[in-house]
């Protein structure tokens, strides 16, 4: 053969096995911590925490400063991440099974699936056709006996032991263990596409690390927690030490998050385990520091080490490692792809800026409430639904949440509250109900006489037990049986009597609209729990200019007047304490009629809300 001819035909072969090589897909390994804050590694700007090896992995990668969890707790999000599909699709909007209804609570848990539903693929069988073998390592939550891992397409489960002692040579969490085992996951299947999801147990409580990492750890915030987040790191290393030794680092892709924020207060018998500053509250709260996760991603040789600012969701992962392995993105998909965000040098100009919503119709356990969220740019709207109020942030300038501009921009709330309601109606979101065994003190000592949403870390944890002493112990109250009662009258279920007026049912009204007859009325007929006085609020929206119109509320017992009040908007709703009515037990009937009109139109109605208050 001639020299020239066998340079090429050699020539051609190692182009071959190069194109070959490039198309080998990449292995994918998610590093997943429970309950880690945004600010808790010293690549986020914590100073008190050593994390060497995940500092190291952020020089190395991209580095997300604004990326949010699918859900502020565990399951939720965790269901988010592995499926693509957004919590409130899903039906699990709760950590599971999730906290007991109580009469502290004004409104009833929202129903929820307890597993991961069956038929909702995963990663791990999205990827399955690509060849790829997968393994799930630590915590799941995601659903018992008969709905583990192996059951949602994982080839390998390795639950690990969450609480081993803070002694154990596996970790005060375990997570020494579980990273052995994926030590040994990576080396037996070297040869072939992976799929590691690491799930570690830390640092969630209960807290346990050895007597060195807690000497070692003294001037910490928290010496526990401290010493379980450097141990936590030491875990990541040896997973990317085994990367490194058996040349997969460069055609992995590793990624490192946290299931949702830190845990800000007290539980069980922890004192607050970490702060979020300067984000707002922490686990449980749709405020940043519930919903804000550190994220760091690392592909060498493709990905280049730098920052990004643009908003993304734990959701987007999904489709991203699908498209980074050529496989169909799961269907229906409620995030989206960011590799071009990844890989691309600039956006796409003039690109709209993308809406991110939450559902989350829930008490939790850290002092969270029901609410459903919308961020959109830099504006993030928070829907309360237990009474209906509406607070909305410009996060660009206040990224604490702590000027609530709803009232100086109603338009803007009102646009986003329509995108919120319309998300909600797609996914088949689940509604809050009142609560009838609700009772006010009990709720008031739990989210009023201390708002720990607004709680400010002192230097030290312990320096915090007494302060929150008093409201730990409302919240750990588990008492079912209320005082009072708690009834919502929704505007989709009033009988009109009305030429003009109507339930208006698109998205961005879900009012009594159209009010520009005096005579036109909206009765609802319902069952009262309890005989006794109930305080009146109305959920009330009316345009610049419209308000003065002179409204009643009657019952058969009697009535109660009240004076509409402008809000800016007529679709910008402000709850509004009116009066007292009396109620029967059992069946009552409740007509709302304008007394006097003031000028073209008399309001916007979208909830009445009766609280007993004898």
């Amino acid at each position: 053969m001639p020299r020239s001819f066998l340079g090429l035909f050699l020539g051609a072969l190692l182009s071959l096995v190069s194109a070959a090589a490039q198309e080998t897909p990449p292995n994918f390994v998610i590093l997943f911590a429970d309950d880690l804050g945004i600010n808790d590694l010293g690549c986020f700007g914590r100073k008190d925490q050593r994390t060497p090896n995940l500092d190291k992995l952020a020089a190395e990668g991209a580095r997300f400063t604004q990326a949010y969890a699918a859900a502020s707790v565990c399951s939720p999000s965790r269901a988010g991440l592995l499926t693509g599909q957004s919590p409130a699709r899903l039906k699990i909007t709760t950590f599971l099974t999730g906290r007991t209804d109580r009469a502290s609570h004004r409104l009833l848990a929202a129903p929820i699936n307890v597993n991961l539903p069956a038929g909702v693929p995963t990663l791990a069988q999205l990827l399955k056709p690509k060849g790829y073998v997968s393994a799930a390592i630590g915590k799941w939550h995601l659903g018992g006996k008969g709905h583990q891992p192996t059951h949602h397409g994982f080839d390998e489960y390795f639950p690990g032991k969450p609480n081993p002692g803070a002694e154990s040579p596996q970790g005060g969490k375990g997570e020494l263990g579980h990273a052995d085992y994926a030590v040994k996951f990576i080396e037996r299947n070297k040869a072939k596409p992976f799929f590691l999801y690491l799930a570690f147990d830390n640092p969630h409580i209960p807290l346990a690390a050895p007597a060195k990492g807690l000497e070692a750890n003294a001037q910490s915030f928290h010496p526990t927690y401290a010493a379980l987040i450097e141990s936590l790191d030491a875990a990541c290393g040896r997973v990317l030490k085994a990367l490194d030794d058996q040349g997969l680092a460069k055609n992995t892709v590793v990624i490192f998050a946290s299931d949702n924020g830190g845990v800000h207060i007290s539980e069980l018998k922890e004192t607050p385990p970490t702060y979020n500053a300067p984000s707002r509250a922490g686990k449980g709260f749709v405020y940043e520091g519930g919903l804000r996760t550190p994220l760091i991603i690392r592909y060498p040789g493709r990905l280049a080490a730098r920052e990004i600012a643009e908003p993304v969701v734990l959701g987007d992962l999904c489709p991203t490692l699908c498209a980074l392995a050529k496989v169909p993105a799961p269907s229906p998909l409620d995030f989206q792809d960011i590799s071009p965000l990844l890989f691309d040098s600039k956006p796409p100009a003039n690109a709209k800026p993308r809406a991110l919503f939450w559902h989350q119709p829930h008490y939790m356990n850290q002092g969270g409430k029901p609410a459903g969220v919308v961020r959109e740019g830099d504006w993030k709207l928070i829907e309360q639904y237990e009474d209906g109020s509406l607070e909305l942030y410009d996060l660009a300038k206040d990224p604490s949440e702590t000027t609530d501009l709803a009232a100086a921009e109603p338009a803007r709330v009102a646009a986003l509250r329509g995108k919120l309601e319309a998300w909600r109606r797609g996914v088949g979101a689940e509604p809050t109900k009142a609560n009838p065994d609700f009772n006010r003190a009990l709720w008031e000592a739990c989210f009023v006489q201390t708002d720990v949403s607004k709680l400010k870390a002192l230097p030290t944890s312990e320096a915090m037990r007494p302060l929150l002493a008093d409201w730990r112990k409302a919240m750990n109250d588990a008492t079912t049986a209320g005082g009072n009662a708690l009834i919502f009258l929704e505007a989709r279920d009033a009988k009109v009597k009305a030429t003009k007026m109507k339930y208006e049912d698109l998205p961005q009204k879900d009012t009594l609209g159209f009010w520009v007859n005096a005579d036109d009325t909206a009765t609802w007929t319902f069952q009262a729990p309890k005989a006794g006085t109930y305080r009146v609020t109305v959920l009330q929206g009316c345009g610049k200019g419209n308000g003065g119109s002179l409204v009643a509320l009657d019952t058969k017992q009697g009535s109660c007047e009240f004076t509409v009040e402008e809000t800016g908007h007529f679709q910008r709703f402000v709850p509004r304490e009116v009066g007292k009515l009396t109620l029967v037990a059992g069946e009552n009937t409740l007509t709302v009629r304008p007394v006097k009109k003031a000028k073209s139109a008399v309001m916007d109605l979208r909830r009445v809300i009766l609280e007993r208050v004898d």
